[in-house]
């Protein structure tokens, strides 16, 4: 009975995904019916071990409502356009440097890739880029290749810089000082090689060819004024600066706050309400006022409520004991050494990343790390440095396991940036992960055999 228990659950969570891997499909959709199914099932063959109250506690509302507070941030600061302000600023001074601009604004988007999600960053800076580039006439693809990987390592700074990396840092109780501290110098390394690699082999050879622009709207010629790409218009008038100047002090106040308060839901929550407040909207009646509930309705809530369904599927796992299989599964290959089972973790949630979604593997990996600190007595320290960049890392491999990815071919499609394709990114970008991922093994061997 608990075999066949075991068996529907565990193709529940193979439903979410496959759904995850398919574009067009609505993925909480089948979520919440893999979710509904297993505790269903599970009801039928455990009654006695699950009750609503346990369904209640199984969900990391911690996690929860730090997504919704950053979630509300970011929609603050878009509806304020404070990054586009940025970018803009940037490609107003740097323009006329190449090799400068290339430089500041993959450095930049990165950076601020590792406080906002990827997919806005996306959104933001390269269109940016494109628009840039065709005005000084280069060729884009070596700033979107710089921007789009980098981004990709941003996760490696910050707890909040991916969502896998929130629910790792809320369950081992990871601090912003924590990750700096331990992954700053991973991710200051991979990031200056990286840029230093496609400065020399990409940029420039690109810049050695006559580019002509062929960036279009619509099939229809490109206009100096302006360019609308992934349905955002491009700025070209600064926005207020009081308004740019506020905000931008409220950003860092918000990252003190993160190095100072290790409590990140209640620094997520209280600088949710900072910008809100800050940030009044005028009513029906023309007068400014806060308003959060203007916010909240403006914010995605479907990861959100994809993570509460998560957390329901892995807790029916632990009931029927396949989670505990797992455990018995890595116990069992009997690895007393801490370098080889950090590389054996990071090898290995980069291979399943790389192929599966790196929600569920994190979630289905987080008791097992807990089990080899708790129970074989490994430092938690060097398993977490390997677990985070494998988690992370590993879906760089292909492009369909980044969304920025996705998001950067998407957008150069759309404006006819030919050089900028598919099989360009697989390739540049495959080659890129497989390298951080070596540079992640160094590091490993460095901080365990050298600063531990």
């Amino acid at each position: 009975m608990i075999l066949l228990l075991s068996i529907i659950v565990i193709a529940c969570f193979s439903m979410v995904i496959i759904a995850l891997f398919r574009e067009r499909t609505d993925f909480l959709t089948y979520s919440v019916l893999a979710m509904f199914i297993a505790v269903v099932a599970t009801f039928i063959f455990l009654p006695k071990a699950i009750t609503v109250e346990g369904l209640i506690l199984a969900i990391e509302w911690e996690v929860v409502f730090f997504l919704i507070a950053v979630f509300t941030i970011v929609e603050v600061l878009e509806d304020k356009r404070i990054f586009e302000e940025l970018a803009l600023r940037i490609t107003n001074k740097f323009h006329t440097n190449t090799r400068k601009f290339f430089w500041v604004m993959c450095l930049i988007s990165t950076l601020c890739a590792a406080f906002i999600e990827d997919i806005s960053v996306a959104v933001i800076f390269i269109p940016m880029i494109i628009h840039t580039c065709n005005k000084m006439h280069i060729n884009p693809t070596p700033f979107l290749l710089g921007t789009t990987i980098c981004i990709n390592l941003a996760a490696t700074l910050t707890p909040f810089g991916s969502s896998q990396n929130i629910l790792i840092s809320a369950e081992f109780d990871l601090t912003t000082t924590w990750f700096i501290l331990n992954l700053g110098l991973y991710f200051v390394i991979s990031t200056l090689v990286t840029l230093l690699l496609l400065d020399y082999f990409v940029l420039r050879k690109s810049l050695k060819r006559i580019w002509l622009p062929h960036c279009t709207i619509n099939e229809e010629p490109y206009e100096q004024n302006y360019i609308q790409t992934h349905e955002l218009t491009i700025m070209e008038e600064h926005i207020d600066k009081r308004v740019y100047n506020k905000n931008m002090a409220a950003l860092f106040v918000f990252i003190i706050l993160l190095f100072i308060i290790p409590n990140i839901l209640f620094v997520g929550v209280f600088a949710a309400l900072m910008f809100v407040l800050i940030n009044p909207r005028k009513d029906g009646s023309g007068k400014k006022r806060p308003s959060i509930s203007y916010y909240f309705t403006k914010i995605d809530y479907k990861l959100v409520f994809f993570f509460i369904c998560l957390f329901i599927l892995v807790f029916c796992m632990e009931l029927n004991g396949t989670i505990r299989l797992l455990e018995d599964i890595i116990i069992s290959f009997s690895i007393n050494d801490l370098f080889i089972m950090c590389l054996f973790i990071l090898i290995a949630t980069s291979l399943l990343s790389g192929l599966l979604d790196n929600v569920p593997i994190t979630v289905i990996f987080i008791p097992i790390i807990t089990v080899m600190i708790a129970e074989l007595g490994f430092q938690a320290t060097p398993l977490l440095i390997a677990f985070i960049l494998g988690i992370n890392l590993g879906g760089n491999f292909l492009p369909q396991g980044a969304a920025c990815d996705m998001l950067t071919l998407e957008i150069s499609k759309k404006n006819h940036i030919h050089d900028m394709n598919y099989n360009k990114l697989l390739k540049i970008g495959g080659l890129f992960a497989l390298l951080h991922v070596l540079i992640g093994i160094i590091y490993l061997w460095f901080y365990i055999y050298v600063i531990l």
